[in-house]
């Protein structure tokens, strides 16, 4: 995790491939105009997403949680060629921001971000996705899992992110949104429709395969 040895995930960082232009762009955009540039996903972590897409070569994806476009980007680079990648944002602020950064990339054409409610747009998209990434309210992840894993095609990935919650989910005494992370791992854990690995990634990514 970054927040555990710094030195370490800067290592990490030299040796690992640059990001894209466009990523540094939405980087330093999301620095000046954001109030939590924490959120962004980053270079490692957007590298992972990459891997993992370019792994699975998807015709759709599906993002909750849009930000400012820097996971959209880099879940897109492994898109099959006739791929596209749905993206949802609740802030209309950052939806707006997003789309302006994402439209001066090359998957632009391949990218459709919807803003408004996760909850209520997923019942209403087709099904068939092979790649999902969960970053939004954690409050919601629970439920969106509920909703995706019907939509997902048999060996689809299912991600989600911030798992760990800086390692206040391994603490006796958790706060309320703490409790809720750790319910929603218990949750995904004995799921019989998925099988999961929980990673110690930046501040935890579980990667789960729908069955």
């Amino acid at each position: 995790m970054q927040d555990i040895n710094k030195a370490l995930y800067e290592y990490c960082e030299a040796h690992s491939s640059p990001p894209l232009a466009i990523l540094n762009e939405i980087e330093r955009a999301t620095h000046l105009h954001t109030l939590s540039p924490r959120m962004l996903s980053g270079h490692i972590q957007g590298l992972f997403l990459s891997m993992i897409s370019m792994m699975k070569a998807p015709r759709k994806i599906l993002e909750i949680g849009t930000f400012t476009g820097y996971s959209a980007i880099c879940l897109a680079r492994g898109l099959a060629k006739d791929g596209i990648l749905y993206t949802l944002e609740y802030d209309p602020e950052n939806a707006a921001m997003a789309e302006a950064l994402i439209s001066k990339s090359e998957f632009a054409d391949h990218i459709r971000l919807m803003a408004g409610d996760a909850k209520t747009i997923i019942p209403e998209l087709e099904d068939g996705f092979d790649l999902v990434f969960i970053d939004a309210d954690k409050e919601g992840y629970a439920k969106y899992f509920d909703l995706v894993v019907p939509k997902c095609n048999s060996g689809a990935f299912i991600l989600a992110d911030n798992v760990l919650w800086s390692g206040k989910v391994t603490e006796p005494d958790m706060d309320k949104k703490t409790a809720i992370i750790d319910g929603f791992n218990k949750k995904v854990h004995t799921d019989p429709r998925v099988e999961t690995v929980v990673l110690p990634l930046r501040d935890g990514i579980s990667l789960m395969r729908v069955l």
